[in-house]
């Protein structure tokens, strides 16, 4: 793990380390951009490390953290963003998309079932001299 790679950033005290790594899981690096933090080697990750350490010593919550984070790199910079009315769309996109293709399956299959083909009266005749011929 990069978070634990040099003690000597690590912070003196293990339940401020403890949690200061929990929220290392949490922040996204964003160079690698699908790791965290701690799983990566990029110097960001680093300076986001020390900044989450930081702040972890200087008695903040681990809400008030993810709260400076995100005012300084944006929603981003979160690996689970919570749900708000700013990103809704993205929440509720892919469940609206499913809704409605099944509307259009289920309304295009029933059409299907309830049409009807009228022959005209020239196809009648022929397919009854085509039986005829048989």
């Amino acid at each position: 793990m990069a978070g634990a790679s040099d003690p000597s950033e690590r912070l003196p005290d293990p339940a401020q380390e403890a949690r200061a790594r929990d929220l290392f899981k949490e922040v996204r690096c964003l160079v690698c951009q699908n790791e965290s933090i701690d799983d990566s080697e990029a110097q960001l990750a680093g300076d986001l490390r020390r900044i989450v350490r930081e702040q972890v010593k200087a008695g903040r919550t681990d809400r008030e953290i993810r709260a400076f984070l995100v005012q300084r790199y944006g929603e981003f910079v979160l690996l689970r963003p919570v749900f708000s009315a700013g990103n809704a769309v993205l929440w509720l996109a892919p469940v609206g998309v499913l809704l409605v293709g099944g509307a259009l399956m289920f309304g295009l299959l029933r059409r299907r079932e309830t049409e009807t083909t009228e022959l005209s009266q020239d196809e009648e005749e022929r397919v009854r001299r085509l039986l005829e011929d048989d």
